[in-house]
């Protein structure tokens, strides 16, 4: 077993281990994937202030999020198809958030239901809805997870029409993976992999397929899917959609700040700062060069998360530092969990953990609650803040 030390170990043995569509899919974005790009690169355009003969000793990580206590203020993002990455993958990823003490957020994309991942953990988890034209299945699907007792609810609001993702294109990036020839000769090189899918609770979406009238396999989930885009999304139908959770709410998707300003009238309790990872509109802001903006136009009246990017544990306490209350992994993990499946997501919340408690002592801080922008470099016009 090689010796795992940063994030990109993980990448590096979960290319050589999961199916190239499944692979594109996580590591891509849309267009020219400036935006995804971007994400990771902004970070290194901010430094640290290292500070000397201060007293390191009893550190902590420990934070809140939407008033839950976290072992660091990390979130494991929603990302579909993350049961397509390893044999039962998203019950392996909430296991490992759930015992390492981080929130687990499931895809409505997800390929094991909500059911499933509530019969395997022991702790409440979030669920992440897509907004689709189907009012009826939203309702039912809304209603599983309050059965589950979820804890929140993560509406996901930039995907009213999908980006165009090239890889995924050319890939024909389907779940299960069609029978064609280029796949069956990439699948014969992938035999770990395969391995575990024969013995997988599920191989399709777990939270659709069968919970849908007409939806009985993926070839009539294809057809329904690209239906159920809901143009017509609006705050109003957001409000309806908080209203009907009746719980704690967590708008994802918010890169702009007139933008947050709704989020606050419709009462969000967090607000998540996402360009969907780079996957939709190529060309934005990447979601730490537009943290600012937002945190101006909402102060300390929402929470304020950010997601995009993130790929160690010197972007977390960066994000942290700028002033995120909470941030997400989403192809972190999925490296851990492509690459070593349960063992794999555990060791990047390790890594990640380590790399931030160790930059945290090295700035002088000893909690998060000490941490602020104070321990930053952040260069002169960094923030975006340019005529429109």
């Amino acid at each position: 077993m090689p010796v795992i030390t940063e994030i990109e170990d993980l990448k590096r043995i979960y290319r050589r281990r999961a199916p190239k569509m499944f692979y594109d899919y996580c590591e891509s974005g849309s267009w020219t994937e400036q935006t995804f790009r971007e994400n990771s690169s902004d970070f290194d355009e901010i430094y640290f202030r290292q500070r000397i003969a201060v007293d390191m000793s009893g550190r902590s990580t420990k934070s809140q999020m939407i008033g839950e206590d976290v072992a660091m203020p990390v979130a494991l993002a929603p990302v579909g198809l993350t049961g397509m990455q390893h044999a039962d993958g998203e019950i392996k990823a909430a296991r490992a958030a759930e015992k390492f003490g981080v929130p687990f957020t499931l895809s409505t994309m997800s390929i094991n239901s909500i059911e499933d991942v509530a019969a395997a953990t022991n702790k409440p988890f979030w669920f992440q809805l897509y907004t689709m034209r189907d009012e009826d299945f939203i309702r039912r699907l809304i209603e599983r997870a309050k059965a589950a007792k979820c804890s929140a609810l993560v509406i996901t609001l930039d995907l009213q029409i999908l980006g165009q993702r090239h890889k995924d294109l050319k890939n024909g990036l389907s779940a299960p993976p069609k029978p064609t020839i280029a796949n069956l000769i990439n699948l014969a090189t992938k035999w770990r992999w395969g391995i575990g899918m024969l013995g997988a609770q599920r191989r399709e979406f777990g939270n659709i397929v069968g919970h849908v009238e007409g939806v009985s396999d993926a070839a009539d989930l294809g057809s329904w899917t690209a239906e159920q885009f809901d143009l017509t999304l609006d705050w109003a139908k957001i409000a309806k959609l908080k209203e009907m959770w009746g719980g704690k709410v967590i708008l994802k998707g918010i890169i702009d700040a007139e933008d947050a300003k709704m989020a606050l009238k419709v009462g969000a309790d967090a607000i998540i700062v996402s360009n969907h990872g780079g996957r939709q509109l190529d060309g934005a802001l990447s979601s730490i060069r537009a943290l600012p903006s937002i945190l101006d136009a909402v102060g300390d009246k929402v929470e304020v998360h950010l997601d995009s990017g993130i790929r160690s544990g010197q972007d977390v306490l960066k994000a942290v530092a700028m002033g995120a209350k909470g941030t997400y992994i989403g192809r972190a993990f999925i490296y851990g969990l492509g690459a070593m499946g349960e063992e794999g997501v555990t060791k990047a919340l390790e890594v990640i953990h380590k790399e931030m408690d160790v930059s945290m002592a090295l700035c002088g801080r000893r909690s998060m609650d000490e941490v602020g922008r104070d321990i930053l470099l952040v260069p002169e016009g960094f923030e975006g803040k340019w005529q429109s």
